[in-house]
């Protein structure tokens, strides 16, 4: 018999890759910027607290002009200073790049004022302590107090349902004469019913539950002078 050669052919499979692996075409993954230092406190210099403003220069019988001045602040871009005329409350607010401001007054007024740090890229700020002053007037040789400040209860407090209150504020002069306090309380919004005048900076009074109660405080020193506190309220819940 005749034999036969057989051929066995084995198949060459070529594999080939594709292209995937080419990462040249990747976009690149940036990282979030550093998050904004918040800007610190400052600290005020001048004018000083609970001090008369001599330093000013003189432009008139009734103004002159004050350079504030306070300490840089770390992580701070802007300043905000924020100054009150304690007589009539109105308010004004002065921006500025560096760590003073001048700014024109009325003489022989009080006035308070605080500094705000700002910095770019957020919209944490900081807030300086709150300083009294009065700025110098022509002819006074005593001043009449500040204003009293509430202590307790805060502008605007709601307290625990209760019959009494303590109410708490603080007073202030440069002459250091102050003499009393006349308390005024009641339940519209311009408090006319006095409750007694003494020299204690606090009185109990009474209250009821689910009211408001408005309050002022009138400051008198030795010579005469006075002054009046705004109108405080709080309400005593249910």
């Amino acid at each position: 018999m005749r034999k036969l050669n057989l051929l066995y052919i084995i198949p060459c499979v070529i594999l080939m890759s594709c292209g995937g692996g080419d990462s040249g075409n990747e976009t690149p993954i940036i990282p979030p910027p550093p998050p904004v230092p918040s800007p610190l406190q400052a600290t005020l210099v001048f004018p000083e607290n609970n001090k008369e403003c001599t330093e000013g220069i003189v432009e008139n019988d009734t103004q002159s002009t004050v350079n504030f001045q306070w300490n840089n602040s770390e992580n701070t871009d802007t300043y905000e200073v924020n100054l009150k005329n304690l007589n009539t409350n109105n308010s004004i607010r002065i921006t500025s790049n560096s760590n003073a401001a001048q700014i024109t007054l009325s003489r022989g007024v009080p006035y308070e004022w605080f500094v705000i740090s700002k910095a770019n890229g957020t919209n944490q700020t900081a807030q300086s302590e709150v300083w009294k002053f009065y700025n110098q007037g022509p002819g006074i040789e005593n001043y009449a107090p500040f204003p009293a400040e509430a202590v307790f209860p805060k502008r605007g407090a709601n307290l625990t349902s209760t019959n009494t209150v303590k109410l708490q504020w603080n007073g202030g002069d440069i002459d250091e004469d102050i003499v009393s306090y006349t308390l005024l309380f009641d339940t519209v919004e311009t408090p006319v019913i006095e409750l007694g005048t003494g020299p204690d900076n606090f009185m109990d009074v009474t209250v009821s539950p689910g009211q408001t109660y408005y309050w002022q405080v009138i400051t008198f020193d030795s010579q005469g002078n006075s002054s009046n506190s705004e109108i405080f309220s709080f309400r005593i819940n249910s």
